[in-house]
């Protein structure tokens, strides 16, 4: 068999798109109102009615052309150009490089160093009012 004959052959394309999506037979089936037989021959046929395909790329969740055009070596090669790249994210999604349990604590005890400023500021100024009146 061609890597042309293959690469078209659209049952092999729901099998493995369903797979991707963690379905089984039974479950496409049954989303179908349909057997598992006749999802496994669905899956062994080169082509698939395209009333058929609609139904399924709709339970799959897929369009019909992402069917179509579906193959591993795209797919690899997609997630193979994610990266760690040196501002700490991963494709589109931030990795966080830090602990926030720490940041959380540096917060808590940058807190308690003002209250204390804050509480020394306000003694000295009792102490000041105090020796004023006491010098009257």
């Amino acid at each position: 068999m061609s890597t042309q004959t293959r690469s078209n052959h659209i049952g092999r394309k729901i099998s493995r798109l369903r797979e991707l999506k963690d379905m089984k037979q039974e479950a496409l089936a049954q989303a179908l109102g349909t057997s598992q037989q006749t999802i496994s021959a669905i899956e062994n046929s080169e082509t698939v009615d395209e009333e058929k395909l609609i139904e399924i790329a709709k339970v799959l969740g897929l369009s019909v052309e992402a069917i179509k055009n579906f193959s591993e070596e795209a797919v690899f090669t997609y997630f193979n150009t994610f990266y760690d790249n040196s501002q700490g994210t991963v494709g589109n999604y931030n990795i966080c490089n830090f602990n926030p349990l720490d940041k959380l604590m540096e917060s808590v005890e940058q807190n308690k160093t003002l209250y204390e400023r804050l509480l020394e500021s306000e003694r000295e100024k009792i102490s000041y009012l105090e020796k004023l009146l006491n010098s009257k």
